[in-house]
């Protein structure tokens, strides 16, 4: 009887969140969209969210340059087309994120790169800080940590899995470095930066074919 209701409580909870995710797509920029904004934002010295400090407003600017340039270097190869080629279902990656988010601008233009690759996958982004129903029901470690990817089969209507906010690698960093320090410093999110340009998207991309159960 425990089992039973403890499962049927999971299905509620399962419910809600994909309720959520249905309401949201409609709302979600693609991708172009989100790039205008955060290059339109780098330009007037603003940024998203209710924080509009000069420190996230460099961010943001930051960001829209770093994005450019994951734009321009980042390419699939032949080999990971093929495998996307075998995707057998219909896929939404709804993204979470802000402006000023570096883990987000290293991120997104190789999660878009993987959505061009194939027709299989639509990228759609809503902005986490007007979207926090959304967000709360999709915390990492209980905290708003972006960005993060939330997959949804649209023909079963069905969340399939998540991503974020960091690669696996990248992960792995941060928790041992909390682990040992107690939190990120300065000096730490800059050597952060320097392994997503050294790792050039590899293990973003490990991630979401395995995810995607193509590795």
């Amino acid at each position: 009887m425990v089992t039973f209701a403890k499962t049927f409580f999971m299905e509620v909870l399962e419910n809600d969140k994909l309720e959520l995710v249905q309401d949201f797509i409609p709302k979600a920029m693609d991708y172009a969209r989100y790039r205008k904004l955060v290059s339109e934002l780098a330009k007037l010295g603003k940024t998203t969210g209710p924080n509009q400090s000069e420190a996230m407003i460099n961010y943001t600017k930051l960001s829209d340059r770093r994005m450019v340039r994951w734009e321009k270097t980042f390419n699939i190869s032949e080999e990971i087309q093929e495998k996307l080629t075998h995707l057998d279902r219909e896929l939404t990656f709804l993204v979470l994120t802000e402006s000023w988010c570096g883990d987000a601008a290293a991120s997104l233009p190789i999660l878009q790169k993987i959505a061009e690759s194939t027709p299989k996958i639509d990228l759609k982004v809503v902005l986490r800080d007007e979207s926090l129903e959304l967000m709360d029901a999709f915390l990492t470690h209980g905290a708003r940590s972006i960005p993060k990817v939330i997959v949804l089969d649209n023909s079963q209507q069905e969340i399939v899995g998540e991503w974020g906010p960091r690669p696996s690698l990248a992960t792995k960093m941060v928790e041992d470095y909390k682990a040992e320090h107690g939190k990120l410093t300065d000096e730490f999110k800059q050597e952060l930066q320097l392994w997503y340009n050294k790792d050039k998207g590899q293990n973003i991309l490990q991630d979401i074919l395995k995810l995607l159960a193509l590795e």
